[in-house]
This record gives structure tokens, C-alpha cells and sequence, in this order.
């Protein structure tokens, strides 16, 4: 062993010894940092000098525990390799034993990930397009995947997947918040009235957008991995599409501290997205209005998740204050997508 200590949000010593018994390619010692990003699970670099990979574990004091299953998150990446859509090779899940919680270890992908607009802005607008409709494709690409064909069969509940989550997250917002905002009621209210019937069924990222996907440093239309999987289930492919073009609105530029590439204006419209989704997945989007909407309310609670366990203090890293003033422009949002006022 290496004599190594605790890292904040981690046990290195204990690590080690996990790795000894778990990761055949591990050479002795280990050194970890947080990396940069990431508003819920924590997310660090791992070295042993040779090697290195990404572990992920949930927050620390995590209010919201079916939203950080790491189990679910490591089962998917594992079933989704040798698919067409990109991921990380998932070397290993580790039992709350080791490090107090459930954690996931995955082979570290080099790339570029496109967090600010100072990233994006980087690239003529050509690759910028180039970059959006590439993403598009891919998620396209993960809702053609068969969750049978990869055993993912028992994933999930497809039906009634958007009646659950309009609970799922209304429940969470009760779990959560910090004060009372009758707007985020009346727009859970207006969903559950608006709720179609699913478009359809297929694996689910659950929070796909620019900065949740590593590419490749010389060409940013070439996904390299599709990252972050811990809200993937199967369900209605459309509210994957509803809620990456909810991140496309400015409202929900604070909970990346005003620095989220995907509300960049030179980002090509929802509606071109839209459109480039519809032609290649082949799935009708003519009414998107409901799936952006519950993708808004859906953010709007994971904001409030941050906010709240920023003041008791338990997030790491930085830009965590302006998080909690997202959480009524986008509920303001949602019930404008919905055809009403806030």
C-alpha cells in the first residue's frame, strides 16, 4: 500500500485495497482529485501512475437517494458496451462497505467536454452545428438500441413512465425544498393534467446534454462517451428530447453558475434539433410543448436539490450560491411552454 489518506468524499486507503482485489490492471497506489463539474454525483480523476479512471459516488448528504443509484448508473454503462452508442468500458461497482456509499469505477475517456460557452464559442459556428446535431444523433441512436438485445429488458417500467415521474419529482420537490413557491405546484398540477400517453419506449439517459458527453479534442462531432447515467431507465424516448432542449433555456444558466454552453444562442434552435432528431430517429415531435415543459420542472428540482444541500453545506467544489435563483425562472418557463403565465 501506498500509505495514502482520505480525499474529501473519499477513503484512498480503502480504495486501494478495493482495487487490489477488483481492478486486475492496477499497479499499487492510488491518487484521486474531484473534477471539475457535476451538480449531484461526486466525480474524481484516479491514478496509479499508469493507469487511470473516474470514480463516481453519490453527494454527500444526499437528499434525494433514488437519484443517485450508483448500481443503475455502473448496469447500464456495462450493457450499453459494444452498442452504438459511446461509452466508458465500467471496470467496477463498489458496495458502500468499502467508502461509507455505493460507487462506480469506469476507464478514464481523453477528450473534450464542452462546459462554458467560452468552450463552445472556441469553434466556428460550422463546428458548433456540426457538434449539436452530432449529440443529437447519438441520443437518437441510444432510443433506436434494444434494452432486450443489450439485457436491459427489466431496466425499467416503460408504461406509465411520465405519469411517474410528474410524482416522482413533485415527491422530490417535497423532499427538497427550502421555501414556498406556489409556481412549482401549479406547474406540477398543469402536467399531470397535460400528461399524454407515452410516444413510445426505449433506454433513457435522463439528463442529456453538452456537457454530459466527452469528444473528441480535434473534432467535436465525434462523441467519444455519453457520461453521467444515473437517471437512465427506460421510458418515453421524447422526455430524453424534451429535456435536453429544456437546457437550452437561459433559465437554467445559473445552476451552472451562468456558465452553460448549452444556453449559448449559437447553438442551433430547439426547433432545428428538434427536426434533425425527428429525421434521424424516425419518431414524430410535432408537439414537444409537454416534454420540455416536465423537463424544465424536472431541473427546477434538482436545482432546488443543490441549493438545499449547499446551505447546509455539503457540496464541493465551486459556483454552487447562484444554483437556488434558477429554480423559479424555470418553473416560469415550464408553465410558458405549457401555454399559461407563471
Amino acid at each position: 500500500m501506498s500509505g495514502a489518506v482520505a480525499v474529501d468524499g473519499l477513503d484512498l486507503p480503502a480504495l486501494e485495497r478495493f482495487f487490489a482485489d477488483h481492478v486486475p490492471e492496477f499497479d499499487g497506489g492510488l491518487r484521486a482529485e474531484l473534477m471539475h463539474g457535476g451538480r449531484s454525483n461526486l466525480t474524481y480523476r484516479l491514478t496509479d501512475g499508469h493507469r487511470t479512471w473516474v470514480l463516481r459516488r453519490p453527494p454527500l448528504g444526499g437528499l434525494t437517494p433514488s437519484a443517485h443509484d450508483m448500481a443503475r448508473e455502473y448496469r447500464v454503462v456495462d450493457a450499453l458496451a459494444g452498442s452504438a452508442v459511446p461509452v466508458a468500458r465500467a471496470v467496477a461497482f463498489g458496495p458502500a462497505e468499502v467508502v461509507g456509499v455505493p460507487f462506480a469505477v469506469f476507464d478514464y475517456v481523453a477528450g473534450a467536454v464542452i462546459r462554458t460557452p467560452e468552450d463552445l464559442h472556441a469553434l466556428p459556428d460550422t463546428r458548433i452545428a456540426d457538434c449539436a446535431f452530432a449529440l443529437v444523433d447519438t441520443l437518437a441512436g441510444l432510443h433506436a438500441v434494444s434494452p432486450d438485445a443489450v439485457g436491459l429488458a427489466g431496466f425499467g417500467r416503460a408504461e406509465g413512465y411520465l405519469s411517474r415521474q410528474i410524482r416522482r419529482w413533485y415527491d422530490q420537490w417535497q423532499r427538497v425544498r427550502t421555501r414556498e413557491l406556489p409556481d412549482v405546484d401549479k406547474l406540477h398540477a398543469r402536467l399531470a393534467e397535460a400528461c399524454p400517453a407515452e410516444s413510445g419506449a426505449s433506454i433513457v439517459h435522463g439528463d442529456f446534454r453538452i456537457d454530459n458527453a466527452i469528444l473528441a479534442a480535434d473534432d467535436p462531432s465525434d462523441v467519444r462517451a455519453v457520461v453521467d447515467w444515473e437517471m437512465a431507465t427506460l421510458g418515453d424516448p421524447l422526455a430524453d428530447l424534451g429535456l435536453h432542449l429544456a437546457y437550452a433555456n437561459p433559465a437554467f444558466a445559473p445552476v451552472l453558475a451562468d456558465a452553460a454552453a448549452s444556453t449559448s444562442p449559437r447553438l442551433p434552435s430547439p426547433d432545428r434539433l428538434a427536426e434533425r432528431y425527428a429525421a434521424t430517429s424516425g419518431r414524430d415531435v410535432r408537439d414537444l410543448g409537454f416534454y420540455t415543459a416536465l423537463g424544465l420542472f424536472k431541473v427546477a428540482v434538482i436545482a432546488e436539490g443543490i441549493h438545499a444541500r449547499h446551505r447546509q453545506g455539503l457540496t464541493r467544489g465551486t459556483g454552487f450560491g447562484s444554483v437556488g435563483s434558477a429554480v423559479e425562472p424555470l418553473t416560469a418557463a415550464g408553465l410558458r411552454v405549457l401555454g399559461g403565465s407563471a
